[in-house]
């Protein structure tokens, strides 16, 4: 079986995660997609991230019982901060049978290799590369990608947190169950600083 890993810290999961996961089981060869939660970036800054049981409680109400979606919280209970190699490694031995491919969208492509031991992800793993804005991909810099032309959307879990922040009402932005929820908890009413 062909999994595919959309790693994020998924603060909030949003529609543009979930169209971009649909897209990939529905146009790809993917079988089955698992949101890999991660619980700190070492590339991004701590002070908004909810809290990892949130996280993860907000995502499984957005997968709801998708049958080709699947969460994955394995990297809360792995050394801080999380390293894709080291989870990589963890679930290729755990699940020997299955092939997992990354997901990321070109936007991560420039930092790509201050990722620990990049060299043998791109060695070992394919990556299917969704469209940023502003990040456009020439597949021949790049080793062993294969450009995924998922339809292109300019939503962000910092342009949701900043929205609520300010009073908005962005309920059409997130799926309607996680939009309830964040709002019953009170979740990022407070201004990013």
């Amino acid at each position: 079986m062909k999994i595919g890993l959309f790693f994020g810290s998924f603060n909030p999961v949003h529609i543009g995660h979930l169209a971009i996961a649909n897209y990939m089981v529905e146009f790809t060869d993917i079988q089955q997609l698992w949101f890999v939660i991660s619980p700190h970036n070492p590339l991004k800054p701590k002070q908004t991230l909810l809290a990892d049981h949130h996280r993860r409680t907000l995502m499984e109400i957005a997968v709801g019982d998708e049958p080709r979606f699947r969460v994955s919280d394995i990297e809360f209970t792995m050394p801080k901060p999380s390293f894709t190699i080291d989870t990589l490694a963890w679930l290729k031995e755990k699940y020997a049978d299955y092939t997992f491919v990354i997901l990321m969208g070109s936007d991560g492509l420039p930092t790509f290799n201050k990722w620990k031991n990049y060299h043998l992800i791109e060695e070992d793993y394919q990556r299917y590369v969704y469209p940023r804005p502003g990040y456009p991909v020439d597949p021949a810099k790049h080793r062993n990608i294969t450009v995924v032309d998922a339809p292109l959307l300019e939503i962000s879990s910092s342009f949701i947190r900043n929205a609520i922040s300010n009073g908005k009402d962005i309920r059409y932005f997130l799926p309607e169950k996680v939009y309830d929820y964040i709002t019953e908890m009170h979740f990022y009413k407070e201004r990013e600083s």
